[in-house]
């Protein structure tokens, strides 16, 4: 596939960022909050409440990924408008700041010293100002550039790395010489392959980075596990579909990121990257986590290789599904949006393979539901460090 003269069809931010997604959200800080939220998105049709059980005595570094993590979905351009909501005024003013910091339009509401009633009545008013507003914006042609891209996979087998992640690898291939920002992740499942990322970065800089982030994550493992890698690393499905080491898992994960592309930055958890390439991010193995992660991140859309099935959805970041097992195809039909399962059969070379999948995120980026939207899958799910005080 020729993608030189590419373009999609997307929606301008005010900061210049491009959506493939137009979102009204109704933004709950903290878990006290999610009533509140739900009922405005019952009341206003076209909004999207994203509740959440956190936010309540976290602190330090924990505190401030919640406040990261909430700011970056809030400020992703598949996000045209935000109201925020929280129980004390002060919380919601500072993710509702955060966001208006890209220039879209966002409201914020405290509930006490107003109750429910007050609270809805009035953000339900904001909502249905932004909804109308939002539903005259108008899609706009725009170069492959401008499309950031992120992938994690999920229940993975022994297809997984013979075929769906490396149809990801051979997109990721084609699309990095274009400009396009991309991200990779799963920290702990690149465990026995790390130094094969290691000898991929840019520089030695990045080279450290990356190293200080893999070991920081193992540290953690070592203070917790109780015989393995934390007693799911590979997970039960994982061994069930022939994986029956971490290092296989890894080797596996690896070819996702191609044969071509150098890793050119490293990022924390819910951290922007600052310009395009391929990024590593740290960040849990949990796909609604990192996925969640990754749209905080600011991408778009979501490349999401699969072995076993996995129905993993988000609310905001359109998740494509791809996968190569011809069993998983037949009984998981309606999760699959990308059947690479003829590449094991010979009848398909990565190439085709890969061109396939392009093909899908074109047509995802101009406005196409993933099957998982069409499912009506949400999954929205912060990650944590450590326990609230």
């Amino acid at each position: 596939m020729n993608l030189s003269n590419s373009t999609f069809f997307g929606y301008k931010r005010e900061n210049g960022r491009i959506g493939v997604r137009n979102h009204v959200l109704i933004l709950p800080v903290d878990d006290l909050s999610n009533a509140a939220a739900q009922a405005v998105e019952s009341s206003i049709k076209g909004t999207m409440a994203l509740p959440h059980p956190y936010g309540r005595l976290q602190f330090g570094a924990d505190l401030d990924l919640h406040f990261r993590t909430l700011i970056g979905t809030g400020s992703n351009p598949n996000v045209a408008a935000v109201v925020v909501i929280c129980i004390e005024n002060g919380w919601a003013k500072k993710v509702a700041d955060g966001i208006a910091a890209t220039g879209k339009p966002v409201a914020y509401f405290g509930i006490e010293q107003h109750g429910d009633h007050d609270t809805i009545m009035r953000a339900s008013k904001a909502a249905r100002e932004f909804v109308q507003w939002a539903s005259e914006l108008r899609r706009e042609e725009r170069p492959l550039k401008d499309l950031w891209v992120s992938t994690k996979c999920g229940e993975s087998d022994t297809t997984s790395g013979c075929g769906a992640n490396p149809t990801v690898g051979n997109a990721f291939d084609k699309l990095y010489p274009h400009g396009v920002t991309l991200v990779f992740g799963e920290t702990t499942e690149l465990t026995g392959g790390e130094h094969l990322v290691a000898a991929r970065c840019r520089n030695d800089e990045v080279r450290k980075k990356f190293q200080f982030m893999f070991d920081r994550y193992q540290q953690v493992i070592e203070r917790h596990k109780t015989s393995d890698l934390m007693d799911s690393q590979p997970t039960k499905g994982n061994i069930e579909g022939g994986l029956t080491t971490i290092e296989e898992k890894a080797l596996g994960n690896i070819q996702k990121i191609g044969r071509k592309c150098l890793v050119d930055g490293v990022l924390d958890k819910a951290e922007m990257p600052t310009g395009p390439g391929l990024w590593f991010m740290d960040s849990s193995s949990a796909a609604a986590e990192m996925v969640t992660l990754c749209a905080a991140s600011g991408y778009v859309v979501h490349f999401f290789p699969t072995g076993q099935g996995n129905v993993i959805g988000n609310p905001i970041l359109p998740v494509i599904k791809l996968c190569a097992n011809p069993r998983t195809v037949r009984t998981m039909s309606e999760h699959v949006d990308v059947d690479v399962s003829g590449l094991l059969r010979k009848e398909m070379t990565p190439d085709q393979a890969g061109d396939k999948l392009l093909e899908c995120m074109f047509r995802t980026a101009n406005g196409r539901l993933t099957a998982a939207e069409a499912l009506g899958h949400r999954e929205f799910v912060l990650t944590r460090l450590y326990e609230s005080a």
